[in-house]
């Protein structure tokens, strides 16, 4: 195995050896015999521990014995300090890594993913390297999309969940590191759900994923109050949905809709409970798991405190608002994504103005603090009326949180429509940047005078997002 021995290990920057510090559940191991794996996630460690993904990689990389795997993050500070990344663990330059192993999120993240090869001294383009480099590898829901973009960088890209390509993957890595890299690369080609650029032949790539979620445990593995979700305890209900609306990813990347069950949920609560007062539910929409309310009830039982990351804007969900309140739930996150019944049927968004009025009047009255409301603007065939019916409906439902003196906030998240490939509106256009300034520009004038804060993401950087979600290795 490559290792460069010689090299000394350096001691982490002060951040990081901080941050160090204050973790629970970071895995240190010798390196002695062992294959030296960076997992790099291209943003920020604050953003990064907040992702499941993440926690649940490097539970299963350093599960295997002959595997040593740490961390590597993306930061600003760092890089504009001509600091090279370095892992959290050992503080070991990229260099010293027999496989980098990126984990990607987000297509604008693709240029952080560029940026960390350049500053580690590694090649850019996966033609430039050798044996005398480390085999990088890429995977994540964005890549699981489209991988085409980030091909010339990548060694071999990952199609599907981590969890049932890892272990064949690792196998071969642990049997062929040493072999010539071409080797390597095609005895990775024929594996499921590996595209290796290097030796694709036109065949399809079949999308792996895994059948039964008990079997793979998705739960915090590192805990540090660094981030976001710092004081919860993380664990994955569900993966996929089957609601279908045209504009959303998920319902094809991470299809089919997988539920994980009762009993082994709490079995992870119980283990969570030991290190944090709080249990964060995860998935596409919490409230759709069919047996919910036991599952809210068994952790209320065992003293949990609650949160979780979304919820269905449906009748039954408005049921779950009083065990959710009970467990200390502060923020509800319903996402409408547009303002007027016609919109929502072009995007197939089964829900009605009553669906939503009644999920507010329910956080009304149970004092939550907090209400998230997601929109989208620049979907296919929106006019200024559909702007206007956003309005609408916010003001009406903070007319309910204040005749009801719940005194919750009301929050907007308002994004630009990116068509993302492999859904229904992949192909088509999104609005042009004066159209989302307008528009943006319009739900702020009308709604921040009235108390309702927005929080927009940048119509310019959603083209760029769009151009690479939808790319081919020309945008390379």
């Amino acid at each position: 195995m490559r290792r460069n021995k010689g090299k000394k290990v350096r001691k982490p920057n002060t951040l990081s050896g901080e941050r160090l510090s204050r973790e629970e559940g970071t895995v240190i191991k010798d390196w002695g015999g062992r294959l030296p794996v960076a997992l790099v996630y291209p943003n920020s460690y604050y953003l990064g521990m907040s992702n499941l993904g993440i926690h649940t990689i490097y539970g299963l990389l350093n599960s295997y014995n002959k595997v040593v795997c740490e961390r590597v993050f993306w930061e600003r500070e760092n890089l504009d300090n001509r600091i090279p990344p370095l892992s959290i663990e050992s503080g070991r330059p990229l260099s010293d890594f027999s496989v980098l192993a990126f984990s990607v999120s987000y297509e604008l993240d693709y240029f952080n993913v560029v940026k960390l090869l350049k500053a580690g001294g590694i090649p850019l383009y996966a033609a430039e390297r050798d044996e005398s480099h480390p085999l990088v590898i890429a995977g994540g829901p964005c890549i699981t999309a489209n991988p085409v973009p980030l091909s010339p960088f990548i060694d071999c890209l990952c199609i599907g969940e981590a969890e049932v390509i890892l272990p064949a993957m690792l196998t071969a890595l642990l049997e062929g590191i040493n072999d010539r890299r071409s080797e390597l690369l095609k005895t990775f080609a024929s594996l499921p759900g590996i595209y290796v650029p290097e030796q694709y032949a036109g065949n399809t790539v079949v999308r792996q994923w895994a059948e039964n979620l008990d079997d793979y445990p998705v739960t915090s593995t590192v805990l540090t109050p660094d981030t976001e979700l710092g004081d919860l305890y993380l664990i994955e209900v569900g993966r996929g949905c089957n609601w279908g609306c045209r504009f959303c990813m998920v319902c094809t990347a991470f299809s089919p809709m997988r539920f994980r069950s009762v009993s082994k949920l709490m079995e992870q609560a119980r283990q969570g409970l030991q290190y944090r007062r709080r249990i964060g539910m995860v998935g596409p929409a919490v409230s759709d798991h069919p047996r919910i309310e036991e599952i809210l009830a068994g952790l209320l039982q065992m003293g949990a405190g609650l949160s979780v990351s979304s919820m269905r804007t449906s009748s039954s969900s408005v049921k779950l608002l009083p065990e959710l309140a009970g467990g200390g739930v502060r923020t509800i996150t319903l996402a409408p994504e547009v303002g007027s019944r016609r919109l929502r049927q072009v995007i197939k968004k089964g829900i009605s103005d009553e669906d939503i009025m009644e999920a507010i009047s329910g956080v009304a009255q149970q004092k939550i603090r907090q209400l998230k409301l997601y929109f989208m603007i620049g979907l296919p065939s929106e006019t200024d009326e559909d702007i206007e019916a956003i309005i609408d409906l916010s003001l009406a439902g903070k007319g309910i949180l204040d005749r009801q003196k719940s005194g919750a906030r009301i929050t907007l998240n308002v994004s630009p429509f990116v068509p993302k490939a492999g859904t229904p509106f992949q192909w088509l256009p999104m609005a042009s940047p004066q159209t989302l300034e307008s528009r943006l520009s319009l739900l702020k004038k009308r709604l921040l005078p009235k108390g309702i804060k927005i929080k927009s993401e940048s119509p310019a950087w959603s083209q760029v997002q769009a151009v690479i979600s939808r790319g081919d290795d020309g945008v390379a």
